[in-house]
């Protein structure tokens, strides 16, 4: 489930759609969760599907620390790439605002947290980094981690529509680690290494 301040643009021709805010998202919001109408296939099932399938499971998917393919029913699978992102998806099934998002900003991940299969060259957006690949998550995880815990120490001070799907465990959790009372768990957990 994606923030409900967000809508489906299109952005331009070479990119395609994209989600953008419709109001300002403060650093800290969480902007999307996981929730029981996203379906999660495995890579059993994926290989049963015929090949116009297997496109779009390459497109809109992402793979889970358990190697299963997650596609988000709602405008999620259209968030964009970005190698500086507003958004990071975390340990708990939940993404968080990294930053603050501004009314009309697309809401951006960076695709190198979602397992992905090939290596694929995004638009260029002037960084040292021009390449997203399979083992990203395990490369930068330790910088990734630093914005996420950083967001997350405001988690409790804003307004949070998507706590209604997120259990009280969790956000106690939430709430212990914006206290510096827990350890977060690391972005290193979503991590699904291929076996060779």
């Amino acid at each position: 489930m994606i923030h409900p301040d967000t809508e489906l643009r299109l952005i331009n021709n070479d990119i395609g759609y994209g989600v953008v805010a419709t109001r300002f998202i403060p650093k800290g919001t969480i902007t999307w969760v996981l929730d029981k109408l996203d379906r999660v296939f495995s890579p059993s099932e994926i290989a049963e599907f015929p090949e116009p399938f297997q496109d779009a499971v390459n497109k809109y998917c992402f793979r889970n620390s358990s190697g299963n393919y997650v596609l988000c029913w709602d405008i999620t699978r259209f968030v964009n790439h970005s190698f500086n992102p507003n958004c990071m998806i975390t340990a708990y099934d939940f993404e968080i605002s990294i930053k603050d998002i501004k009314a009309g900003e697309q809401i951006t991940n960076d695709y190198g947290c979602f397992n992905i299969i090939r290596p694929f060259i995004p638009n260029d957006e002037g960084n040292r980094r021009k390449v997203v690949c399979p083992d990203d998550l395990a490369k930068y995880y330790q910088s990734w981690d630093k914005k996420i815990l950083s967001a997350f120490r405001q988690i409790q001070n804003i307004n949070q529509p998507l706590i209604k799907f997120i259990t009280a465990d969790l956000w106690g959790t939430c709430c212990r680690i914006a206290d510096g009372e827990e350890e977060m768990a690391s972005i290193l957990s979503c991590y699904y290494k291929e076996s060779k």
